[in-house]
């Protein structure tokens, strides 16, 4: 099975996917890793080079590409929140054995998960002040909002709720392996 993982950042795509993949003995993916190894360049380098975040995924649809052709089977890939929009679409609604899920929590447990990265992709601690939480909780709200048109296109729909990352994986085992 090929399963694609989505959802808005922070949701817990890799932590998750990397938990799901090593529990059924799959490969794992994550989309923005294999970016930067393909393109040799942290992201934020990368996206200054388009105007639009639909010309970055124009040119980094290859690497969905290269890991779909260059793999039979048997692993995941935790794409970025726009996962199932234009280019990326395009490329996973013509493989019928790719099985997309989409990882859906609420802003404020989002939030609470929420991590930062400087420019060369390397995490960093932020102490968010009330109305810097106040920001990121809108902002959540904001992608949850405009990334769910997209999302209805995925096989399944999780609601994490607030469950810790191994219940996740042991919910998404008994959904998509029954």
């Amino acid at each position: 099975m090929k399963i694609i993982l989505t959802g808005v950042s922070c949701v817990g795509k890799s932590t998750i996917g990397k938990m799901f993949a090593d529990k059924v003995g799959y490969s794992f993916f994550d989309f923005d890793y294999e970016v930067e190894n393909y393109f040799k360049r942290p992201i934020s380098f990368l996206k200054r080079d388009f105007l639009t975040e639909h010309s970055y995924r124009n040119k980094t649809r290859v690497v969905l590409s290269k890991i779909l052709e260059e793999n039979e089977d048997n692993f995941i890939i935790a794409m970025p929140p726009s996962g199932l929009m234009d280019y990326y679409w395009k490329i996973i609604k013509q493989d019928d054995s790719l099985v997309t899920v989409v990882l859906k929590d609420r802003a404020k447990n989002i939030l609470q998960r929420i991590r930062f990265y400087d420019d060369n992709s390397n995490p960093i601690e932020v102490e968010l002040s009330k109305e810097s939480e106040s920001y990121y909780l809108k902002e959540i709200s904001l992608d949850i909002e405009y990334f769910g048109r997209t999302y209805n296109r995925a096989n399944y729909q999780y609601r994490i709720d607030g469950k810790s990352a191994s219940e996740v994986v042991d919910d998404l085992v008994a959904l998509l392996f029954p």
